[in-house]
Order: structure tokens, then C-alpha cells, then sequence
């Protein structure tokens, strides 16, 4: 058996304490601990209460450092087991660490995933593909991941989706139809959004040209896409590669011929 002769606070860290045995230092304490195994001068201690206010340390250490991790923003239980265990902590300290933490509200995945649905979708106006990724990389469990997408409505996905698809026809101004729906759509699979939702976007969308902006256009691209292949080509072959370039891009044929036409009066 030791006795406690001695209890002082840390000067750097006023909620922890260090505990003398026997007149010499023997170890310190979170103030928690301290209040948990009464420890007071003159208390008699075995090895076996030694061990065991140590490892109640460990969590009350652990839990400290979790709970400045969650200062700054929401965790999954998964990114903080992680930063516990890289921190140096045993798994069964993590453990208990979590479970306090969950115990009083500071740590719940439900809550988490909520959150990350919400922010992904106003902030980024991911769909729910890309949001499940999101919630795999963070630990979420199966169960949990499925009721959270289930609160995300085709009727918002659509809303979401068709801003995208507005968003993406402004800054696209300069392309054609077929250009424009082939940035749609790629911007939405990018984002996360399933081909139900992709082709109904693009069902929707409205992307008529008058003549006058086609020829403004085909002006544009087909310019650069003559100096690409007149180096290359010759008479019948370099209007037949533009006619194809063009063609691709979603220009229709008269416009085209009368592109090349126009081409050909200049030489």
C-alpha cells in the first residue's frame, strides 16, 4: 500500500493534478479522475486502484482531446476512433472514450449524416450518389447511410439538378445544344445524380438557337477547327473533316454548308 502525501495543480493545465506517493511523484490526473477515485492526502492506494485510476486517465485524456477535435466542426465516430488511435490511444480507451462522448450527446453518426446531407446539398448541390460516397468515407454504417438518403426527395434532387443544368447553360453560351447537353449531363454525373434524373433534365431544358446565333457560333468554333486541318487537308478532304468536326458538335447541316461555302468565296 502507498499514501498520498501530496496533491498539486499542473501550472500549464489547471484541470490536471499531479499526485505524490510517498513523498515522491508518482503520477498526474485529470481533474475528473481526481473527483472519480476521491483522491485526496492521506488516501491509501494498492497497485491494482494504481492501474485502474490510470486507465481512467487514459479515457478521461482521451475524451479531452476528442472533444477539442469536435470543437471545430462535426466528426463521425469513425474520423474520431481514427484520430484517437493515430494519437497513440489503446482501442479499448478509444472505445470508452466514444461511448462517453455518444453518452452525452457530443458524438451520433444519425446526426452527423444529417448534417453532411444537408450541407452537401445546399452548399454543393451534390446528389445522392456523391453524398454516399461522402458517408462511406466517413464510417457511416450501412443501416444509418440509407435511412438519411431516403429524407433526400426525387422532388429536391430535380430542383438541385435543374439549377446545375441553368448554372451550366450560362456559362456555356458559346457552344451548341448537343454541346451544352453533354456538359449537363456530365456535370450532374459528376455531382452524383442518377440517369432518371439526368434525362429528365435534359428533357426539360430548353436550348433552342436562332439562326443568327448559329451562325455566330459555327463563326466561332468552325474558324478554329478550319486552321486545325487546312495545314492537313486538301479541297474535298478538309471539307468533309470540318463537315464531320462541326457536324459532331451539333451544328446543323446548313448551317455547315453555308459556313464552308462562305470559306471557300474568301480564299
Amino acid at each position: 500500500m502507498q499514501v498520498i502525501t501530496k496533491i498539486t495543480r499542473q501550472k500549464n493545465n489547471k484541470e490536471r493534478y499531479n499526485i505524490y506517493l510517498n513523498e515522491e511523484f508518482a503520477f498526474s490526473v485529470d481533474e475528473s479522475t481526481l473527483i472519480k477515485f476521491g483522491l485526496t492526502k492521506g488516501k491509501l492506494l494498492d497497485s491494482f486502484e494504481i492501474d485502474e485510476i490510470a486507465y481512467e486517465d487514459e479515457i478521461a485524456k482521451a475524451f479531452n482531446r476528442a472533444s477539442s477535435y469536435l470543437s471545430y466542426q462535426m466528426r463521425s465516430e469513425y474520423e474520431v476512433k481514427k484520430k484517437l488511435l493515430d494519437a497513440g490511444f489503446g482501442e479499448s480507451v478509444v472505445l470508452e472514450a466514444i461511448r462517453k462522448l455518444e453518452k452525452l450527446g457530443f458524438l451520433n453518426d444519425e446526426t452527423y449524416s444529417k448534417a453532411l446531407l444537408e450541407t452537401s446539398k445546399k452548399t454543393a448541390k451534390k446528389g445522392p450518389m456523391a453524398i454516399k460516397q461522402d458517408l462511406i468515407k466517413k464510417g457511416i454504417d450501412k443501416k444509418t447511410l440509407e435511412k438519411t438518403l431516403k429524407t433526400f426527395t426525387y422532388e429536391e434532387q430535380m430542383q438541385l439538378a435543374m439549377q446545375l443544368a441553368e448554372k451550366t447553360v450560362k456559362m456555356n453560351s458559346n457552344k451548341t445544344p448537343t454541346q451544352i447537353k453533354q456538359k449537363i449531363q456530365d456535370v450532374l454525373i459528376r455531382k452524383g445524380y442518377s440517369f432518371e434524373i439526368v434525362n429528365e433534365i435534359l428533357d426539360q431544358i430548353q436550348l433552342e438557337r436562332e439562326d443568327d446565333e448559329w451562325y455566330e457560333l459555327i463563326t466561332l468554333q468552325g474558324e478554329k477547327i478550319w486552321n486545325k486541318y487546312v495545314r492537313k487537308y486538301e479541297d474535298k478532304q478538309l471539307e468533309l473533316k470540318v463537315k464531320q468536326a462541326l457536324y459532331q458538335k451539333g451544328f446543323p447541316l446548313e448551317i455547315i454548308e453555308r459556313f464552308i461555302d462562305e470559306k471557300r468565296e474568301k480564299e
